[in-house]
């Protein structure tokens, strides 16, 4: 915990009831209307569910935004391996209403495109997959990500994958 945080608390909402990790730090937070919180940390996202609040790490966040309508965020879930490369699938966007938004959808932004090391676009049969290295909040060095898009074969999109990871282990190769 850092020695501000010994003087000044968290900066957790009253009532949330999330557990932070013992070097989490609390950077933004905003009440969601109908109950909960987005609480913006170093190491995620947390968002409301259920009665309780999980949090999403920097690089599982396929995609957020913010309009008048609210602040939109995807999921992106971890549905394999190929070979080092981490196979996603976007979730259903789920939309938040933050009556007083505060830094929160400034946060997110730079988090998630903080997380992002490089990324690359590769158009296969079908559609096409984006190839990303990503940081992973609290652990060093960066893991290769790849998202087909639905109606891409993922076989394919793995195998691309797993390609991409061995020239960038042996770059000279």
């Amino acid at each position: 915990m850092g020695l501000l945080s010994r003087f000044f608390g968290r900066g957790l909402p009253e009532g949330f009831p999330g557990e932070l990790a013992g070097h989490e730090e609390v950077i933004a937070a905003a009440a969601v209307e109908g109950g909960g919180h987005l609480v913006v940390t170093t190491l995620g996202l947390w968002i409301p569910d259920g009665p309780g609040a999980r949090r999403i790490g920097w690089h599982l966040i396929g995609k957020a935004s913010w309009s008048e309508d609210g602040f939109t965020l995807t999921e992106s879930a971890e549905t394999g391996q190929a070979g080092p490369v981490v196979v996603l699938a976007d979730r259903e966007p789920v939309r938040f209403r933050l009556p007083e938004p505060g830094k929160v959808p400034h946060q997110v932004r730079l988090r998630v495109d903080g997380s992002i090391r490089a990324r690359h676009r590769q158009d296969l049969p079908g559609g096409g997959a984006w190839f990303v290295q990503r940081k992973v909040p609290g652990r060093d060095g960066t893991v290769l990500q790849v998202r087909p898009d639905p109606g891409t074969d993922p076989e394919l999109a793995k195998a691309v994958a797993e390609e991409a990871a061995e020239k960038l282990a042996n770059p000279g190769a």
